[in-house]
């Protein structure tokens, strides 16, 4: 595998895409009035909007200075001040939803196994994690959550969302969805130990390829061991004519491995770039030499995000594959982790990313150069007209 990114330490979770800062020193800051100057001072120095929202940035720095009595009150101000920019990736994790995504991070959630986040206020389902509660339960990218436990999810933050949908293995959470041309239902699902599964070349039960064509499924990026995965993938599918690398519901991982794929597959191309507050440009580019020279056919919809885009991205400005399917989620922003101090994290928006042609994906997502549908009675019928094309692509190129 190639090395070439140990300067940087990249992580994305399900449609966020995150720089690990340094670690804080816990005893820089240790009173509540502290926490809150240091969360003030992060975004100040490092939030890629430099007007802040447009706002005067001083008038937070001090506001609370008599009220912060306890941890839990800098909590409430950070969010509160927090929330006046406008931003739904930059925020606040305490110490039990930090020490969450940490696990998250390593390989193990409890919940049902299902990724979330918000559009036009709306909370959506992105993609539920493959072999799990939610995934079993029927749930599908793009699926809206009306309620949680009989409570509305109107107004309601990601986090919230999510501390409500999470819980103890073998107890159960209640959902009203909504799904497009489709009547409400309600879905109890138990709650499980989630392990998380990255690549599976095992095609869904109701699909068909050619035999000379190899499939890899890539569910998350999130495990460390997703790259590792791929590559043995990759290599046990060397003496197929083409392959089809399905990244559809995808919600990302570990930008990391993102990259590293990505660089398996491309000799010396650009792979990402990033841009910074200051317009400071940086740019990734894939080692020379690759694993394999197969044709490539890649699947998105509207669950793949983030680091599932950088991928897709790459492969198609680079026109090393042929994207099929639907228009994916379109998160093109990047956050930095900072730790604070008592075991507490800020997530900061520093910087947007460009696909190799300088394209801002951002609330766009990236384009399918054949758009490929697939409707209820696809699904009814048990049949999957993306991956049909894929095969028919991919046969057209071997010829």
């Amino acid at each position: 595998m190639k090395d070439f990114l140990k300067k940087i330490s990249v992580v994305l979770l399900a449609t966020f895409l995150f720089y690990i800062g340094a670690n804080y020193n816990p005893s820089l800051a240790q009173t509540p009035s502290q926490l809150y100057d240091r969360a003030w001072k992060l975004i100040n120095a490092k939030y890629v909007d430099q007007t802040n929202n447009e706002q005067d940035w001083d008038r937070w720095r001090h506001k609370y200075d008599k009220y912060l009595k306890t941890e839990e009150d800098a909590y409430v101000a950070i969010e509160t001040m927090v929330a006046s920019l406008n931003d739904v990736y930059t925020k606040f994790l305490n110490p039990k939803e930090f020490k969450e995504e940490t696990e998250s991070i390593q390989g193990s959630l409890k919940g049902i196994g299902v990724q979330i986040g918000t559009r036009d206020g709306k909370l959506l389902i992105i993609a539920p994690i493959e072999d799990t509660p939610g995934e079993k339960a029927g749930l599908l990218a793009e699926d809206e959550i009306l309620e949680i436990n009989g409570e509305s999810t109107k107004g309601i933050t990601v986090d919230k969302a999510a501390e409500k949908i999470r819980g103890e293995e073998g107890t159960e959470v209640t959902l009203l969805i909504k799904r497009k041309n489709v009547p409400n239902k309600t879905y109890t699902i138990k709650r499980a130990k989630i392990e998380i599964k990255s690549v599976s070349t095992k095609l869904p039960e109701y699909a068909k390829i050619d035999e000379q064509i190899g499939y890899i499924r890539l569910s998350s990026f999130i495990s460390k061991n997703a790259t590792q995965e791929f590559e043995k993938a990759l290599l046990d599918n060397q003496d197929k004519k083409g392959i089809i690398i399905d990244l559809r519901s995808n919600p990302g991982g570990l930008l990391t491995n993102a990259i590293f794929i990505a660089d398996m597959l491309l000799d010396s191309k650009i792979i990402v770039s990033t841009v910074d507050r200051d317009g400071y440009k940086e740019t990734q580019k894939a080692t020379p030499n690759v694993l394999t020279n197969q044709p490539i056919v890649v699947l998105i919809d509207g669950g793949s995000a983030s680091a599932s885009e950088i991928l897709s991205g790459a492969l198609k400005d680079n026109k090393r594959a042929t994207i099929v399917g639907k228009k994916s989620f379109g998160k093109g922003l990047v956050q930095e982790i900072n730790r604070m101090p008592n075991g507490s994290a800020m997530h900061i928006t520093i910087q947007k990313y460009l696909t190799p042609n300088g394209t801002d994906i951002n609330k766009k997502g990236i384009e399918p150069d054949i758009v490929v549908d697939i409707t209820k009675e696809d699904i009814e019928a048990k049949r999957d007209p993306q991956i049909q094309k894929a095969n028919e692509v991919l046969l057209e190129m071997i010829k």
